[in-house]
């Protein structure tokens, strides 16, 4: 496989992922580590990836502690659950703030991107992002890392159109990420 540019695609050195619809399923604004439930194979395909050594991260955006719905301290505690039944991840990265706040890190911006690959020791084109919607594609194509949709009930349509690679299922995601390179 070739990008566009006619040069062969080179395996990322690390792949993050959105948290809810993607690794775990989405409740709504959780702030109760009792709901959370991993996605269908998220843990193997996740311990797949750790035991080829390539670093797996979360980059999440939790508008539901602007917004008063949780605390920073639950969304914290939702995410220890989600390590304690997903394995560890090198890199978290979370953002606070409303879609009005005019953050740098919100998704579909790039910052939270270009910060756990900074934290990673890693350019953004040595990193894949995989994710449910648009504003995880957007994130990654603004950070200039790649991304893989996986979608779900919520992933529009438009979205599943747009997205550089679309994926059934988080292995069929993992595995296109290697597909074509040397």
């Amino acid at each position: 496989m070739h990008t566009s540019a006619g040069l062969p695609r080179t395996a990322p050195q690390a792949v993050l992922f959105d948290r809810d619809g993607t690794i775990v399923v989405d409740v709504p604004y959780n702030g109760d580590p009792s709901l959370v439930r991993p996605m269908p194979g998220a843990r193997e395909v996740l311990d797949g990836l750790r035991s080829r050594g390539i670093p797996v991260g979360v980059v999440t955006n939790q508008s539901g502690i602007a917004r008063g719905y949780v605390t920073r301290e639950q969304v914290d505690a939702v995410n220890a659950r989600v390590e304690d039944l997903l394995g560890p991840f090198a890199v978290w990265e979370v953002c606070p703030h409303g879609a009005d706040d005019g953050c740098r890190c919100r998704k579909p911006g790039p910052g939270m991107v270009l910060s756990a690959s900074e934290r990673l020791g890693l350019d953004p084109a040595e990193v894949a992002v995989i994710g449910d919607i648009g504003a995880d594609m957007g994130a990654a194509a603004a950070a200039g890392a790649r991304g893989v949709l996986v979608p779900t009930d919520i992933t529009l349509d438009e979205e599943i159109r747009d997205a550089p690679a679309v994926a059934r299922d988080l292995a069929e995601a993992v595995e296109s990420l290697w597909a074509g390179t040397p």
